[in-house]
């Protein structure tokens, strides 16, 4: 948030293409989809309650939803109900008088004051973008003791299909911890150690932030368990064309980690 011409969007546009979140412009949705709202305060009231609802049906999905608009009020502010709020204050006006005029700067909301919001002021916008990430990260941190979901397997390569079972994971549990098993290099279906597949699963969720976690499993074949175990084994169900995605038909060059086929591809 910020006032007109304070670098809202291109910071929004760096911070988004980081977490890989989907993002929502004021401009491109007031021409869009919100055309019957003008920029009376309750005009700007109604747009930012909207904005807010679509960023709910995004983080509903475990991704992160990220907004840019001037929401000049506090009234604004409460309708869209942002979890947390970067207040781009690098200048003192913007372009337009009547915005300027109903600007009123956050400085007393109590947020603020419990640091869980963000102020930039200076730097480039990619320093500013790896600082917003950083605080990001941040308030999200690992938890050992919090709920978790844990998921088994080789990744050999990680996909979509994969990353499917973590957005369930971290919906059903909160965060999701992913154990490789080690199994690199002993056949040829496996050709990818540890680090590589880490390094692959980490980059596929850098959306989930700080709920994901990569471990490493010694070659797991069997899991046992006694009565009373203390947790749930349950079976994730992904609808077919994401089941369709093979490490197998990926590793022959059949499909993508997405599923689709090569430009040039033909069957042997």
């Amino acid at each position: 948030m910020g006032l007109p011409g304070s670098g809202k969007s291109s910071l929004a546009e760096l911070v988004a293409n980081k977490l890989n979140a989907v993002w929502f412009n004021a401009d491109a949705i007031r021409e869009e989809i919100n055309k019957d709202l003008g920029f009376s305060e309750d005009d700007r009231n109604e747009q930012a309650r909207r904005m807010g609802w679509l960023c709910d049906q995004v983080a509903k999905t475990g991704r992160y939803a990220l907004a840019d608009f001037i929401c000049p009020t506090e009234e604004t502010r409460i309708k869209f109900n942002a979890d947390l709020v970067i207040w781009v204050n690098r200048i003192e006006k913007g372009r337009f008088e009547d915005t300027n005029k109903l600007f009123v700067p956050p400085v007393n909301d109590e947020r603020w004051t419990q640091g869980e919001d963000l102020v930039v002021r200076n730097g480039t916008p990619q320093e500013l973008c790896d600082q917003v990430v950083t605080h990001l990260n941040a308030l999200e941190n690992w938890n050992n003791q919090a709920p978790t979901a844990l998921l088994i397997g080789r990744y050999q390569p990680f996909h979509d299909g994969h990353k499917a079972l973590v957005v369930e994971a971290i919906r059903k549990s909160g965060q999701c911890c992913l154990a490789i098993r080690d199994v690199g290099g002993t056949t040829e279906d496996n050709p990818y150690v540890f680090e590589e597949v880490r390094e692959k699963v980490m980059h596929a969720c850098r959306e989930f932030g700080n709920k994901v976690n990569v471990i490493e499993l010694p070659n797991i074949t069997d899991v046992l368990y006694g009565r009373g175990v203390g947790y749930n084994i349950e079976q994730i169900n992904l609808d077919k064309g994401l089941t369709d995605i093979s490490a197998t038909k990926i590793r022959d060059g059949e499909i993508d980690e997405h599923g689709n086929r090569p430009p040039g591809w033909r069957p042997k």
